[in-house]
């Protein structure tokens, strides 16, 4: 076989470029639709709740922050917890398959392919339409991953939608004041764009300037019918993130008193503490707000609260089980690691300047 014939037979039918922007188009109607019946109009209504009450709601934790460890603790805020995010959840597993079947992936590895900053940066300014918490934002970083998408580029997707969350800093200015907001802000964008370009380094990729060539089984792939590639993507997506998903949930809710320990108050300890508790515990959108609220209201120091007010909704346990097939242990590694100093370096900023 000449080098030609062998070429052209690895070849997938190279799809008109009417149908490529047929399905790029289906998918930002979709993303458009489920966003705003998700988020965007709830999110516009609570909004003016927030400026008029100067609450979002009441702390999805309880106020017991004393009872032991239970099962009925684990089913109660199993029960909490996904009766608020089911529905951004299930819009998150969608699009999260979705980006698989529907977006040219020479298209994505061109913009968002390198481990350059530029791809990092262009990662986390298009989380900021999502706004959606780190777990119902991890299938689509998922997603992104399989399509050759930089370790940089998804991970600042999935950071920058729970931590640079327009709603949520507008909501938050209105609950707590504008320096938590400002706080959040600034060490949001260190999370978002330097802690994910930080980690292309322990990706052990190297940019190219040529786009991947698909092996065999990713051009049979594209050749099958679009029904089948997504459901074949559907299923993959729920079978990997479901079951993780779930039974870390509730093994957090069961333990969810005693991960806070308000008693401490203040001091570097209590910054130490929050700041790592924090970081695993898996709450909803916005959730840290009413959280953080309630929390100071039985004593907890500035400086704890600050370090909640960066951890809390950046990543959790859940999230990062949901994403570990899609990235390099190291990289999660040095997620969780630098969630946790920015934690404890914004607390201690905090108990200065709140």
């Amino acid at each position: 076989m000449t080098t030609s014939s062998k070429s052209h037979s690895l070849n997938p039918r190279t799809p008109s470029t009417g149908k490529t922007i047929l399905f790029i188009v289906l998918f930002v109607i979709i993303a458009i639709a489920g966003l705003s019946y998700v988020k965007w109009w709830p999110y516009y209504e609570k909004a003016f709740k927030a400026a008029t009450n100067h609450s979002i709601g009441s702390s999805i934790l309880g106020s017991d922050v004393s009872a032991a460890p239970s099962w009925s603790s684990a089913l109660d805020y199993a029960a909490a917890y996904f009766k608020s995010v089911w529905k951004a959840a299930v819009l998150g597993i969608l699009l999260g398959s979705l980006v698989q079947v529907l977006l040219p992936s020479k298209w994505l590895y061109k913009v968002l392919g390198k481990s350059s900053f530029k791809s990092t940066l262009l990662g986390g300014v298009v989380s900021l339409p999502g706004m959606m918490c780190s777990c119902c934002a991890a299938p689509v970083a998922c997603g992104l991953r399989r399509k050759n998408v930089s370790v940089g580029a998804s991970l600042a997707f999935w950071i920058g939608n729970p931590v640079l969350n327009p709603a949520t800093l507008i909501f938050m200015t209105f609950v707590l004041s504008w320096k938590f907001t400002l706080l959040r802000l600034a060490f949001g964008l260190i999370l978002t764009f330097g802690v994910s370009y930080l980690a292309n380094r322990f990706a052990d990729t190297k940019d190219t300037a040529a786009i991947p060539e698909p092996d065999l089984q990713e051009i049979q792939e594209e050749q099958s019918p679009f029904l089948v590639r997504w459901l074949k993507s559907l299923g993959l997506m729920i079978l990997n993130v479901v079951p993780a998903y779930a039974i870390s949930v509730l093994l957090l809710g069961a333990f969810q008193h005693s991960l806070f320990p308000v008693s401490l108050g203040t001091g570097i300890a209590a910054i130490i503490v929050f700041a790592i508790v924090g970081t695993l515990f898996v709450i909803p959108t916005a959730a840290e707000i009413p959280i953080i609220q309630s929390f100071v209201a039985l004593g907890l120091g500035a400086g704890p609260a600050a370090a909640l007010l960066l951890t809390l909704p950046t990543v959790s346990l859940p999230s990062m089980l949901m994403v570990a097939r899609s990235f390099p242990k190291k990289v999660l590694m040095f997620v969780f690691a630098s969630v946790v100093v920015i934690g404890i370096v914004g607390g201690v900023a905090g108990s200065f300047l709140l």
